[in-house]
């Protein structure tokens, strides 16, 4: 397996305050919860930056985290986190182009383990619906504490519901005041013809300034709110 750097996020206190509860969370939701999708109902909402923060949260516990990064029709992982030396990545592997050893990096977080997407592909929701996508999920449940699968927005393309029918729970990121009831409800509705639980949703982006009050000024920068 080889090894590479990325770069982590700095955060500000209140930030890590609010990823400390989101994986309190996750904790609570039991267990068998280890393989988990995190999606949203369009581009840019954070979910990317969220299942990142979440994966580094986690791994801080002692925990054996992969984060992997399904959005293979226009990833951000790998420039966001400047890394350099991802040879192969999910899609090399989909297409038996590369082993899972190939694109699996241990990375300078200690815990954590990434793969990237990898090229741009015609075929994503083809390719993620193979049996090897869903066999690879499985044999990493066995020796990881938690998966945490970057998908692309549910509200845009069916991908996110097609990696959830793998995944023990579903996490949506929504970017306060930005997303129709109508369109969340579509969202909903996918995940849970998924088959795959909802454990909450991730409020983002929340205006401090409007919400007033000791939580608006000292939590909710990024992440608002998290319901059961």
């Amino acid at each position: 397996m080889k090894r590479l750097n990325i770069q982590v996020p700095v955060q500000e206190y209140e930030m890590r305050e609010e990823l400390k509860m989101l994986r309190t969370n996750i904790q609570f939701c039991g267990a068998d919860k280890k393989a988990i999708v995190v999606t949203s109902c369009i581009a840019g909402e954070g979910k990317s930056t969220t299942a990142l923060d979440l994966a580094i949260s986690l791994s801080q516990l002692k925990k054996k985290v992969l984060l992997i990064d399904c959005d293979m029709r226009k990833s951000v992982l790998a420039s966001r986190t400047a890394a350099k030396g991802a040879e192969y990545g999910l899609s090399h592997y989909l297409s038996g182009q590369a082993s899972v050893e190939d694109i699996t990096y241990a990375v300078n977080v200690p815990g954590l383990y990434v793969q990237f997407a990898g090229p741009v592909v015609p075929n994503p929701t083809e390719l993620l619906s193979t049996d090897a996508f869903g066999r690879m999920i499985q044999s990493f449940k066995e020796i990881c504490d938690y998966i945490i699968l970057d998908a692309p927005p549910l509200g845009m393309v069916v991908d996110a519901a097609i990696i959830a029918k793998n995944c023990d729970g579903a996490v949506i990121v929504m970017e306060s005041g930005a997303i129709k009831y109508r369109l969340a409800q579509s969202v909903k509705t996918k995940l849970e013809a998924s088959g795959c639980p909802i454990l909450g949703v991730i409020l983002n982006k929340v205006d401090r300034k409007k919400d007033g009050g000791y939580y608006g000024k000292y939590y909710g920068k990024y992440y608002g709110k998290y319901y059961e």
